[in-house]
């Protein structure tokens, strides 16, 4: 559980909460709350606590991914809880996050590593948004065949059969931008 002023700035919180990002309280208070959540939620998140801030809402709950001090992402699931002082106006955000069996060792999802090149990167975005083969050569001055080749090796790269599943690997990694049309991939994952 942790507390967050109006900035999203983390105040105070529990061992538990210092633990789930295996950092100290030194290292996260007076972070804001969105360092900690991988890039591609963000932008989601950001809404959600929005919501809160501006009294559209009370409480929201969903899953984030959660970034540790070692770059690892694991999957928590997420219930933040407006505070209201004098004026009914909101004065802090009440965040907590449970780790259910080990979780947040269990739900591993992907480390922060360079996995595409910015040719890739512009492929899997393409293959995301629905866009064929032979407009994403014209529109990368790639070949049929070049376009062809890179699908192939994101395929075996990310362990999938098909496109479909290309696209759904990658949003569940966290590569692709969760909530941004056209897809986008999450600079953090570009050599």
């Amino acid at each position: 559980m942790a507390c967050l002023d109006r900035s999203l700035t983390i105040q105070q919180a529990n061992q538990e909460f210092f633990r789930s990002f295996g950092r100290s309280s030194a290292d996260l208070c007076g972070r804001t709350f969105s360092d900690l959540v991988h890039p591609s939620v963000q932008q989601p998140l950001q809404r959600q606590f929005a919501g809160l801030l501006e009294g559209r809402r009370d409480k929201f709950a969903t899953d984030m991914i959660a970034v540790g001090a070692d770059g690892e992402a694991c999957t928590l699931p997420l219930t933040a809880v407006a505070v209201r002082g004098g004026m009914s106006e909101v004065d802090a955000i009440m965040v907590m996050m449970s780790s259910v069996d080990g979780a947040a060792d269990a739900g591993v999802v992907t480390t922060r590593k360079k996995l595409l090149s910015e040719v890739d990167a512009r492929i899997l975005e393409g293959i995301a948004a629905g866009v064929s083969t032979i407009p994403l050569a014209n529109r990368l001055y790639l070949s049929r065949q070049g376009v062809e080749y890179h699908v192939t090796c994101l395929l075996r790269k990310l362990r999938v059969p098909n496109r479909a599943a290309l696209v759904s690997r990658a949003y569940s990694m966290g590569v692709l931008k969760v909530g941004v049309w056209p897809p986008k991939v999450v600079q953090d994952f570009i050599k």
